[in-house]
């Protein structure tokens, strides 16, 4: 037994509506909140649920106008620079300390 089964009256076998066979429950849903049916709570709760599946949502859309050059080519430079050789970092100057200030007590830099 269907949980929703307790809830209905089975006297309200009139009002149930047996959809014809090609309709999607993105249809079948829109009858409803236009009043054209009355869905028993099974079929509105699997209308619902089938909807996602059927009419997927768009999430993102990107609109990009690239100056004549389309997102491969881009891509293919890109590719490109990846496979050369990268140039090597300059090496950070340190700067020169005296002797004399080496001598003296390092600061300790600890947490606690």
């Amino acid at each position: 037994m269907i949980p929703d089964d307790e809830f209905t009256d089975s006297t309200d076998d009139e009002k149930n509506v047996i959809l014809p066979e090609g309709t999607t429950a993105k249809q079948a849903l829109e009858m409803v909140y236009r009043g054209l049916i009355v869905l028993s709570p099974q079929q509105f709760r699997a209308a619902v649920e089938c909807l996602q599946f059927e009419v997927p949502k768009v999430s993102a859309v990107a609109i990009s106008h690239m100056n004549g050059n389309d997102f491969a080519s881009a891509l293919d430079r890109a590719i490109a620079r990846s496979h050369g050789e990268t140039p090597a970092l300059p090496s950070p100057k340190t700067p020169q300390l005296d002797a004399s200030e080496l001598k003296k007590p390092m600061a300790r830099f600890r947490r606690y």
